[in-house]
């Protein structure tokens, strides 16, 4: 049974303010993307990767791929016009070279500071019950409010979960899922999970971490520098 990487690159990244998608900054002289492609390039139990890439950027990300010698890298996919539709594209693609009961890793291409640890946490509770998306808990104190000025009362924090990715699925469940939510009219669901749940599935937590950032802002990227120069501090020692 196989393992996939499903990486999803098929934004824009408005947020950066920046002229080229995000997934393709350069951080360290490597692009983002890259350190992620590397992540599960490097995880014994991955067998083979896959992205979703925004259009225009495909031949980009197999220069890429070759340059750092990223060799599990087998297929590249078109982004659709919303984050639902990308990974559609992307797991209905991998429906054609991989079983049913293969699990397809879906994560977010800037993540690139995901973990082995994570990585393997995703794919032991996924081949155990059909599904893990990786979750921290919720440290702050969460507010209720209708207008995002004022608050109208809070939520008990320990009854919430931040996710993040990879999320992990049966190839064959994640397919039939999103083609049943094609028939029920649900196209912009914002993630996997999200999903599962409109869907009325069940999901399973699997382990996460804070240094675990999805890239969204330019102080996202300080934060992502500073995460891998204490890295090399540690391989330092």
């Amino acid at each position: 049974m196989a393992n996939i990487a499903l990486l999803i690159a098929g934004g824009s990244g408005a947020r950066m303010h920046q002229n080229i998608p995000k997934q393709f900054l350069t951080v360290n002289e490597r692009p983002v993307i890259v350190y992620t492609l590397e992540a599960f390039q490097n995880h014994p139990e991955i067998n083979a990767i896959a992205a979703v890439c925004i259009e225009g950027w495909e031949s980009v990300l197999w220069a890429y791929a070759k340059q750092f010698n990223i060799t599990k890298l087998k297929y590249v996919v078109q982004g659709g016009k919303n984050g639902q539709a990308s990974i559609r594209n992307g797991v209905f693609e991998l429906e054609k070279h991989y079983d049913p009961e293969d699990i397809v890793l879906i994560h977010d291409a800037i993540r690139p500071m995901v973990s082995a640890d994570i990585i393997s946490d995703c794919i032991v509770t996924a081949r155990k019950y059909g599904c893990a998306i990786t979750v921290i808990p919720c440290a702050e104190a969460m507010m209720q409010t209708d207008n995002g000025e004022v608050s109208i009362g809070s939520y008990p924090r320990d009854n919430l979960r931040r996710t993040q990715t990879p999320q992990a699925f049966f190839l064959g469940k994640i397919c039939d899922l999103h083609r049943k939510a094609l028939d029920a009219g649900i196209t912009n669901s914002v993630a996997s999970c999200t999903l599962m749940i409109e869907m009325g599935e069940q999901v399973h937590f699997s382990m996460g971490s804070e240094k675990n950032i999805k890239l969204t802002t330019v102080e996202d990227i300080d934060i992502f520098k500073a995460l891998l120069a204490a890295r090399r501090s540690d391989w330092l020692k």
